[in-house]
């Protein structure tokens, strides 16, 4: 078959599109002096050194600096690549806009997968995101969250995880009551391991997090058709699971039907450095070794990559075509966006690109959160609306973060230390210029923090006590940090493992760097880290239940360095009375009896959470007020009414006005 100019124009989709009766292609390539297509014989037959396409295979130029085409044959599975034929080289290359690459050959030989996006046939219909200001968001590693075989034994060590082990462990996330996950980049990288920032192709699901054997398949597709009958949905087929791309669909379709709103981390400010001959640099062949001449890249670099040529318009597009490509083709739910600062601050053109991928998303799926990492937590440039700002959503924060783990730290120093509370307290304030406090993301532990090869890195209970990260002090004093993060304004952010006080950094590279994991069996053989988690599971349920912990109203009514207590109001501020939440919270080694706290209503305060009760589940010997408090003393603190209460030692308490649970 020849490839024709037909069914292609300007206006065509970029990329490899499968079309009735064959496929389309358009690829940008303005310097290239021709490109082809090249399936099936002529594919095979690319590898020989002084192998050369048939005229016959050859695209048309479109006279926008594109090439198109379109060729009879071919449908869903086809495995394809362009033929670029430059000034500097002549070779193949993958489509940039590529769905799907090759498990064999391998990557970085991979060829491309001609791809229907309609094989997987989705059971989310009906389903909606949780608003903003209510999420509660888990961040995960695919390759080194979870993964067992048949047996149920672990097996990360060995292959690492894949999309299917994530699809297959939604339960326990629902059950933990988060409500959204943002999974580490999921694009194709060019190392053995990664964290995922290093990807090289965009459109492409990692194939490590593909399951390829069809006897490893059918024993996911069990599990899968079982969780599926559950929520009373029809079964997949084993076909409709072979692409790697719908293994990658349906742990998003899994997690909807779990209630659970799935986030991609999209890396825009720099692609991964391990590039290889037939990746996006230099796509059309141009003088190598001239960085200057690359379509897609700068000749600056970032974390160990380039830097993307903002101020190109086609790179731009490309950028932009890539978020709407997962909103659209994979149901995410929202995106965060890596080091923002890269892109927008003193790049030509990237503030532009920020504000039209913004705009675009926004205008794609309202309902996707949008989130900055943008490390300048005093500018609100990042959730300010075009044109003035960014557009996006939210940001994270680093006030909150810092100042809560520099606590800890000091606080690791015995009961003499000297605390340093007032930071905390400035932090539950939003930055300048941000009009909503939900703005802000909120966390203790992420990616970056716990991360094994970062200097610095470091688990909150191993900043709680670095002597022993399981005594009750590390227990206590992470507790207490984290009723702070979920009495915080903004949206909680958990890192895996923080759930069950996991104690060990984090690495992507267990055969190299063991001994990194999570230990998900201290669950079965650790009371330390089931009642951990039973604490955190009711912490997290409590956040859902009561709409002043995600309201807008904040007040830090009380920081006592020496009495090492914060005391922060929250409540909702369209006025709705007996909806306020008052949370104090000790670093005091000591129990804290008969001591005054003002509360803004008088009568009886139920005692809504305890984490005391959480040391050794059910603490029989829990310290608290058993389960109330009486506001009729004298104002203080600012309100009109104060109670003698009982704090535990290295604790927090939260009521509620009796009567509003």
């Amino acid at each position: 078959m020849s490839v024709e100019f037909r069914f292609v124009d300007h206006a065509s989709a970029m990329g490899a599109t499968l079309v009735a009766g064959g496929m389309t292609v358009r690829t940008w390539a303005p310097r290239a002096k021709n490109v082809f297509l090249l399936t099936g014989e002529a594919l095979a037959e690319a590898t020989a050194d002084d192998w050369r396409p048939s005229p016959n295979d050859a695209l048309t130029a479109l006279g926008d600096e594109t090439w198109g085409g379109f060729l009879s044959g071919p449908n869903d599975g086809t495995p394809y690549m362009l033929w670029v034929e430059g000034s500097g080289s002549i070779g193949p290359k993958r489509d940039p806009y590529a769905r799907e690459l090759t498990l064999v050959p391998a990557f970085p030989a991979s060829h491309c997968v001609l791809r229907d996006p309609g094989t997987y046939l989705w059971h989310d219909r009906g389903w909606r995101a949780p608003d903003f200001r209510d999420l509660i968001i888990y961040q995960l590693h695919v390759g080194t969250w979870w993964a067992v075989d048949a047996t149920g034994s672990d097996v990360r060590a060995t292959r690492g995880g894949r999309f299917l082990d994530v699809a297959t462990r939604l339960d326990y996330l629902r059950d933990l009551g988060v409500n959204a996950i943002q999974l580490l980049p999921v694009q194709e990288y060019a190392t053995r391991f990664s964290a995922g920032y290093n990807g090289v192709d965009y459109f492409s699901p990692e194939g490590l997090y593909q399951v390829s054997a069809d006897a490893d398949l059918v024993r996911y597709l069990s599990e899968i058709n079982n969780a599926l009958l559950a929520f009373d949905a029809r079964p997949l087929t084993l076909e409709q699971i072979r692409p790697g791309i719908n293994q990658l669909k349906c742990l998003i379709d899994l997690a909807h039907l779990h209630g659970i709103a799935v986030i991609f981390d999209l890396v825009y400010n720099h692609a991964g450095g391990d590039f290889g001959d037939q990746s996006l640099w230099f796509y059309d062949r141009s003088l190598n070794g001239n960085p200057n001449n690359s379509l897609y890249f700068t000749d600056q670099d970032w974390a160990g990559g380039q830097v993307f040529a903002f101020w190109n318009a086609h790179v731009r597009q490309f950028l932009i075509d890539n978020a709407v490509f997962f909103l659209n083709e994979y149901h995410i739910d929202g995106i965060r966006y890596d080091e923002v600062r890269v892109i927008s601050d003193n790049r030509p053109a990237g503030r532009e690109l920020c504000q039209d991928i913004t705009g675009t998303v926004r205008f794609t799926r309202p309902s996707a959160i949008q989130i900055a990492e943008y490390w300048d937590w005093d500018r609100a440039s990042p959730v300010t609306s075009t044109p003035a700002g960014l557009g996006f959503d939210a940001a994270l924060g680093d006030g909150f973060r810092d100042a809560v783990r520099a606590l800890l730290s000091q606080a690791a120093a015995g009961e003499t230390a000297q605390l340093q509370l007032d930071p905390v307290a400035r932090s539950y304030q939003p930055p300048p210029g941000y009009d909503a406090a939900w703005r802000l993301v909120q966390h203790l532990e992420n990616h970056d923090l716990t991360y094994a090869a970062h200097s610095g890195a470091a688990r909150v209970p191993m900043l709680a006590d670095p002597a022993d990260r399981r005594s009750w002090y590390a227990r206590s004093r992470s507790r207490a940090a984290t009723v702070l993060l979920f009495a915080a304004p903004g949206i909680p952010s958990l890192f895996m493992g923080e759930e069950i006080l996991e104690d060990k950094l984090w690495s992507d590279d267990e055969q190299d760097h063991p001994g990194h994991l999570i230990w998900w069996e201290g669950l079965t053989s650790s009371a330390v880290m089931a009642d951990y988690r039973r604490f955190m599971r009711d912490l997290i349920r409590l956040r859902g239940s009561q709409p002043a912990l995600r309201g807008e109203g904040v007040r830090v009514s009380r920081v006592n360095n020496f009495d090492r207590v914060i005391v922060v109001h929250r409540w909702v501020a369209d006025g709705s009375a007996g909806r306020d939440v008052v949370i104090v919270t000790s670093f005091d080694e000591n129990p804290k009896i008969g001591y005054a706290i003002g509360l803004p209503q008088g009568g009886r305060w139920a005692e809504l959470f305890n984490s005391d009760f959480y040391d050794r589940f059910p603490n029989p010997t829990v310290i608290g007020n058993g389960g109330a408090v009486t506001a009729d003393g004298p104002g203080l603190d600012g309100f009109a009414h104060s109670a003698r209460i009982t704090i535990p030692p290295n604790g927090a308490l939260m009521l509620t006005r009796d009567g509003h649970l």
